[in-house]
């Protein structure tokens, strides 16, 4: 089969083999596109609309959301919408953060410390913090949410990415790595209400402190707490305080130096 696009004809089984050895992957429409002519000169052309209608109908590629379709192999074939996208929702998630930030950000909030307990389940919201994109991605009733983080510093409002991105690290979510926050600052982040419409887990927090409290770098949550979290460091004083004494003095210390107003309120919603 051949398309004809600018007077050249495209073979149809040339893109079906190339596809094929992307199998199992998440692929974009420009994807298909630069598949189809590498210069990419006819990304939104009636006829990359009929290769792409083509591929659907032989079910050479299965759509996922509007513009992003996954390269099946047998046994997805079987699979129902949703069970796929959860399949496949991680490398959905590194490709999307890819396309739009490419490696300026790192995943932040509940996720991040969920991912050093173990927890490897895909929760309703993933916060991506990034340099300056802020936008929400609906991928069925998951939304992937891009944000900046800003503070204070000598009384001015900053952009944090600079600084807060050194505090990151690699990890494997379902065998595909991306960036997240330092347990550190993952607890500081959970420890945070960061939408009037939800809680902390406090279980959570208890749980990663019980768990790493011997081993936490006391640098980095000082360092944090110079420029955000004290509202976030003293609800982690009052959660430590019966756990460990040593760390909750770490706290205390750090709201003293950098919010001393706040203390006593930790107990807030604990």
């Amino acid at each position: 089969m051949y398309f004809k696009v600018n007077n050249m004809n495209i073979n149809f089984n040339k893109i079906v083999n190339k596809l094929l050895k992307k199998r199992w992957k998440i692929i974009f429409k420009k994807d298909i596109a630069e598949i189809c002519n590498p210069d990419n000169t006819w990304a939104y052309s009636t006829s990359l609309n009929k290769v792409i209608y083509q591929l659907r109908s032989q079910k050479y590629i299965i759509v996922l959301k509007s513009w992003v379709y996954v390269i099946p192999s047998h046994d997805d074939l079987a699979l129902n919408w949703i069970d796929l996208r959860e399949k496949y929702f991680t490398q959905l998630l590194k490709k999307t953060i890819t396309f739009y930030v490419w490696s300026e950000y790192y995943i932040s909030w509940e996720k991040s410390l969920q991912m050093y307990m173990k927890n490897y389940s895909i929760p309703e919201k993933i916060y991506v913090v990034t340099r300056s994109l802020s936008k929400r991605i609906w991928v069925g009733e998951k939304c992937i949410i891009f944000k900046t983080v800003s503070g204070r510093q000598y009384g001015k409002k900053i952009n944090l990415y600079n600084k807060f991105s050194s505090f990151t690290q690699n990890l494997s979510f379902e065998w595909v790595t991306m960036k997240f926050s330092r347990l550190e600052m993952a607890l500081m982040e959970s420890a945070l209400i960061h939408d009037c419409e939800e809680w902390c887990d406090i279980g959570l927090l208890v749980q990663a402190i019980k768990k790493y409290r011997s081993i936490f770098d006391i640098f980095v949550f000082q360092e944090l707490g110079k420029y955000k979290y004290i509202m976030a460091v003293n609800r982690l004083k009052e959660i430590s305080k019966p756990l460990d004494l040593q760390l909750y003095s770490v706290f205390l210390e750090i709201i003293k130096q950098n919010g001393s107003c706040f203390i006593g309120e930790g107990g807030r919603n604990i």
